[in-house]
């Protein structure tokens, strides 16, 4: 099995907000950023976040798709659409320090995020007729399979640079994963 995994194209942030559920625009040229992207086809399965960023991108190439919210980015909680800035120290202090497993107020937790995640690709390798598929998601998303895939600490997930617009091919055959190509 072949899996494409997509990240949206750049966002609108001027304001450097906390967004991950939220639905935030992209940038006003995202049209153009759009045409950049060149997708496989013959995709037996096409699966999107439900987050608008993702089905955008998902409508833009004409294939039918799903959507799963096991795709969407972490939820920032009570966080969502604040400042970075104007998160009170004594709550975004302690998920600097851990955010494994410490979570925004009303929110979750990178390993409740994992779990979710997981359970997607657990179910997308377990089908047996599917030879390529594409999944149209967000760089945390994508972070926490090649993650999964490669099997390094958690902890080192932010070593991995996903750009906006680009692709990861993971090869799944008989048991074993790969990652053939990053950000293509």
């Amino acid at each position: 099995m072949e899996i494409h995994l997509i990240r949206h194209t750049a966002v609108e942030n001027p304001e450097n907000l906390c967004y991950g559920f939220s639905d935030i625009s992209l940038k006003e040229n995202y049209k153009e950023d759009f045409k950049r992207i060149l997708p496989d086809h013959d995709f037996d399965l096409v699966v999107s976040s439900p987050s608008l960023r993702c089905r955008l991108l998902a409508d833009h190439f004409k294939l039918d798709y799903k959507t799963d919210d096991r795709l969407k980015e972490m939820n920032f909680g009570n966080w969502e659409l604040k400042k970075w800035t104007e998160i009170p120290e004594k709550e975004i202090n302690p998920w600097y320090q851990d955010f494994i497993n410490v979570k925004a107020s009303g929110g979750e937790n990178l390993l409740e995020m994992q779990a979710r995640v997981i359970s997607f690709w657990t179910e997308l390798t377990a089908e047996k007729n599917i030879n390529k598929a594409l999944v149209v998601t967000h760089g945390g998303v994508i972070r926490l399979i090649v993650q999964y895939v490669l099997e390094f600490p958690l902890q080192n997930i932010f070593k991995i640079q996903i750009d906006y617009g680009k692709k990861v091919i993971i090869h799944f055959n008989e048991g074993y994963f790969y990652v053939h190509k990053m950000n293509v």
